[in-house]
């Protein structure tokens, strides 16, 4: 009994102590990254204002854990509408070089500014003319006394304990090209459908470009007329597979939806051999537009909470989207 309360008791110490060096961890980092407002000066607004005139695009370089962050930015930019590429320091000066055009902008990323393969390239990237920008925690590095512009990501300690891994600093790296990222995307007016065609793939993607008009095109489109009766309703609905149907007029014009609820509450009506389709019909149902975005309609089933809705287009029946398609999507 005593060697369990032992056990117990060091278990708990060993579970404090984790969660402890966690949250010291979380706070080192997020007071690195509050620090660098402090740093958002001159340098980082000319920065925005060159990258927004900028010709070619965006070469970034780096070493070590910074070259990391630097292919992350990377992908940032060129899914934000900043044409980006990625040449890592050690190979630039064994032949990369070449990628950089005449209009291209560097960014070089280097916590200490004084890493050997930086002092080599630095020079050889001055006679091309390219501007270079300076992202680093070391203001009066190489770097950053032979960049166009410096961007300040000093730190005050590394979460790691040894205070050497770098933790703090490269969160505040990628914080800093973050805000970079974002305030040239506001600038450029990048908007959701720009986003989109960058971002085909995924549920992501379809979110942003797959409309309601493609499920009408891809899946089945259960009608049955006004008058039909209650054993055909039943038959298209099953067909259907949506769990609802429309109804058209003589004029094949949308007069109402039947669902399986409408189904069940006939049961409660007496003489149901008399009964067509216009008896239990919903005469206003909910519509969209062709046109419109699957994730604006997967607002509106939500907040009508419905499971399927009738696309239409200028009043005529097109087809019906049902949150089951969305679930197939990957949507929800």
């Amino acid at each position: 009994f005593v060697f369990l309360k032992i056990t117990q008791i060091q278990s708990f110490m060993n579970n404090t102590l984790i969660a402890d060096i966690a949250n010291k961890t979380l706070d080192l980092e997020a007071n690195a990254i509050l620090e660098l407002k402090s740093y958002i000066n001159d340098d980082f607004i000319s920065c925005i204002l060159l990258l927004q005139e900028m010709k070619g695009r965006l070469v970034i370089s780096g070493i070590g854990k910074s070259a990391i962050i630097g292919q992350k930015i990377v992908a940032t930019f060129n899914s934000t509408g900043t044409p980006a590429i990625f040449m890592h320091a050690a190979d630039a000066i064994h032949g990369d070089l070449g990628m950089i055009q005449p209009g291209d902008v560097m960014i070089c990323i280097s916590k200490s500014g004084e890493s050997p393969e930086i002092k080599v390239l630095i020079p050889v990237l001055k006679q091309t003319g390219n501007k270079l920008i300076a992202i680093t925690g070391n203001m009066k590095s190489y770097l950053a006394t032979n960049s166009n512009l410096v961007l300040n990501t000093t730190v005050a300690k590394e979460a790691c304990p040894n205070n050497l891994a770098p933790t703090s600093s490269t969160t505040a790296q990628l914080a800093m090209c973050d805000a970079l990222a974002v305030c040239l995307l506001n600038m450029k007016g990048f908007t959701a459908a720009d986003f989109a065609k960058v971002h085909p793939g995924g549920a992501l993607g379809k979110k942003l470009y797959l409309r309601v008009d493609d499920f009408a095109a891809q899946h089945s489109k259960p009608v049955v007329h006004e008058n039909d009766s209650i054993e055909k309703v039943i038959l298209t609905m099953t067909q259907g597979r949506l769990g609802a149907t429309a109804v058209e007029d003589k004029n094949k014009k949308l007069c109402g939806i039947i669902t399986d609820g409408d189904l069940r509450r006939m049961l409660q009506k007496k003489n149901q051999q008399a009964i067509v389709a216009k008896n239990i019909m919903n005469p206003n149902p909910k519509t969209i537009e062709t046109g419109t975005l699957v994730v604006d309609a997967l607002d509106m089933l939500r907040q009508k909470n419905i499971s399927q809705i009738i696309i239409t287009n200028r009043g005529k029946y097109c087809g019906m989207l049902h949150i089951h398609d969305l679930l197939k999507e990957g949507l929800l």
